[in-house]
This record gives structure tokens, C-alpha cells and sequence, in this order.
């Protein structure tokens, strides 16, 4: 039983570590800071305190990489994560979003923060600090009100 257990340990740990070379490319990109959200829309202070503690990490190309997104199988999950929120919405490339693509955009951090769909609950485990406070959402929320507006404002003076 002893033996077994032993060589159930050693198979485990080895497997731990065989893994520990499939490692997924943790990147963040290099975009021009005109390129970015802050410098076409200018975030009010508190919008951009919640975004920084709450968004960045997974919804730009400034990610903050943990030690943990070094270690399979985790790493394989945040690299994941990450790579899918940049996919859906990437503030480090916002110039790329047609106006109204913009506008429908921040109506969804909006929504998405009010309806708790944001931050991940998976990312909140870890980041306690990430949670945004009833506060925290309608300070966003306004700011994504106004900035929404500007884009539709913009928009018709476009036609």
C-alpha cells in the first residue's frame, strides 16, 4: 500500500513538472498610447480607478502577469482568460472600434458591471481588491454614460 502510494506521489510529481514545458505565450503588446481608450475618451479619475483595478489586467495590453500565470496548469487558464477578455474588448487598441462599436462597448461595461458579470467571479477569488463597490460601478457607469454620448455626438457629425 506504502509502495503505492509512493509511486502514485512520484508519477504526480513528475507529470507536475513534464508539464511545466507547455507553456503558453504570456504577452503584452506594444501599442501606441494614442492608440489607447484614456487618450481618444479621457476617463474621470474615479472611472479610471475602477478600470485599473478592476479591468486592465485582462482588458489591455498592460496585463499584470502573477507568479501563478507561470505554473502549469494555471498559466494555461490566465493566458486563456486574458487572450479571450483582449479578444472581446481591448482598450490598448480602442482606435480600432468604429464609434458605434465604441458606444455599444462601454454600454457593456456598464451592464456587465452592474450585473456582476465583471470582473470574472474566477478573477475575484484571487484579486479581492478587484471587486468594485456599489460606488465604484455607478462612478464607471456615469463616466461610460457621458463618454457614450461624445461617440454618438461625434458619430452624427460625421454624416
Amino acid at each position: 500500500m506504502k509502495r503505492g502510494l509512493k509511486i502514485i506521489g512520484l508519477v504526480l510529481v513528475l507529470g507536475l513538472l513534464g508539464i511545466q514545458v507547455m507553456r503558453p505565450e504570456r504577452t503584452n503588446p506594444v501599442s501606441p498610447s494614442e492608440r489607447h481608450l484614456a487618450s481618444r475618451l479621457p476617463m474621470t479619475p474615479e472611472a479610471a480607478a475602477v478600470f485599473e483595478r478592476s479591468c486592465r489586467d485582462c482588458h489591455s495590453n498592460e496585463t499584470r502577469w502573477p507568479w501563478y500565470s507561470q505554473i502549469a496548469p494555471t498559466s494555461w487558464f490566465v493566458v486563456n482568460h486574458v487572450n479571450h477578455a483582449r479578444s472581446h474588448l481591448n482598450v490598448s487598441e480602442w482606435d480600432r472600434y468604429e464609434p458605434r462599436k465604441a458606444a455599444h462597448h462601454l454600454e457593456e461595461m456598464c451592464e456587465n458591471a452592474r450585473d456582476r458579470k465583471m470582473p470574472l467571479p474566477s478573477y475575484l477569488w484571487i484579486h479581492r481588491g478587484a471587486r468594485p463597490s456599489e460606488a465604484d460601478i455607478e462612478a464607471l457607469c456615469a463616466w461610460t454614460e457621458t463618454a457614450g454620448a461624445s461617440l454618438h455626438l461625434s458619430e452624427r457629425d460625421d454624416h
